[in-house]
């Protein structure tokens, strides 16, 4: 029998990500979702016709057992208070970064997965972006020998302000690039070299009119010695390079974004011929000066996080995002704050 899947909002993230992908998945069913917005409602029935449209999240309780799994894409400022509901009512949950607005928040939501015996899954995407992949790849080989410094960059030009809670300054709604693509750029990290000791940052308000954090930078020292440097900005007007892995033996480097983001934009999906797969012109180098060979990009395969969901749902398998990893990154973001505010280092010990 199908998990029976309740996806909670579908703008970007519903629409784009969770619903394209769940509905790729084998033994998964997108059954319901919830949308208040009209032009939303018709756009799940046309895409989705086996999908039940509700227009309020307190619809999906009215009975009991009808979901197998609630998906949170609803804003950030509403993720803890959703999460908890579904997990009160007996159902697990994945819920978009980041996985509350506060580290304490998202503690509170691991206690009560812990009492209710249910988990709280973080959709950390970014981690199956091919590019990334292959990092991972080359650094589990050691074919860069030991990392030295990880250099990562979700940058972007965008100098026009778009209306909208994800350029609140209002703490609530945890706004701003930090908590935006930082909140991936401060998980890869932490997936590849572990929870960081020291955390130093600059946030900044660049763009005439903004009042959330729009140019960010973090750097991380890891306890192995690798320092991760990560930057987030609307307001590159051009790019570095999307990965920069410097090793004692040798260097990854690649440019341009993972491509599934576009593709699912597009209306392309995972089953589609050349999903995630990038051109070849695309690939990375790896290497020293004078010696320096193509890196083919693994494919992309942000189903791989969906697939993962149903082993931890069916057979009690490792969920693929652990919670405890998303409370870490919410507090070096945290940190990250002070450090800007104090111009100081912060520990996290």
């Amino acid at each position: 029998m199908d998990l029976r899947v309740a996806l909670i909002g579908y703008g970007t993230g519903g629409a784009v990500f969770h619903a394209p992908l769940i509905s790729s998945v084998p033994g998964m069913r997108l059954a319901a979702v919830v949308t208040g917005d009209p032009e939303r409602r018709k756009a799940v029935e046309e895409r989705y016709p086996g999908a039940r449209v509700l227009d309020h999240a307190d619809r999906l309780w009215e009975v009991s057992g009808a979901y197998d799994l609630v998906v949170v894409a609803a804003p950030n400022r509403y993720h803890v208070a959703l999460a908890r509901t579904a997990l009160t009512s007996g159902v697990p949950v994945v819920v978009d970064k980041p996985a509350a607005a506060t580290a304490a928040d998202a503690r509170s939501l691991a206690a009560l997965s812990a009492v209710r015996g249910l988990p709280v899954i973080p959709f950390h995407n970014r981690r199956w972006d091919g590019d990334y992949l292959t990092a991972h790849r080359l650094v589990g080989a050691g074919t860069l020998g030991d990392v030295l410094r990880f250099e990562s960059r979700f940058e972007r030009w965008r100098p026009t302000i778009k209306a909208g809670w994800k350029e609140s300054a209002d703490p609530r709604d945890a706004g701003g690039i930090l908590y935006d693509l930082g909140s991936h750029l401060i998980d890869q990290a932490i997936a590849l070299f572990g929870r960081p000791a020291r955390v130093h940052a600059e946030v900044d308000v660049r763009r005439r009119g903004a009042t959330a954090p729009d140019d960010v930078f973090v750097a991380l020292e890891h306890p192995g010695g690798t320092r991760s440097h990560l930057w987030a900005s609307a307001t590159a007007a051009q790019l570095g390079p999307r990965f920069r892995v410097l090793g004692s033996r040798a260097a990854y480097t690649v440019q341009g974004m993972d491509v599934q983001e576009d593709a699912l934009r597009a209306g392309l999906v995972p089953n589609d011929p050349g999903y995630g797969i990038a051109a070849p012109e695309a690939h990375g180098l790896v290497g020293v000066p004078g010696d320096e060979r193509p890196e083919p990009t693994a494919p992309g395969a942000y189903h791989d996080f969906y697939a993962a969901v149903a082993r931890t749902l069916r057979d009690g398998a490792p969920p693929p995002v652990d919670l405890a990893d998303a409370i870490t990154g919410l507090e070096v973001i945290e940190a990250a704050l002070v450090s800007a505010r104090d111009r100081t280092t912060i520990s996290l010990d």
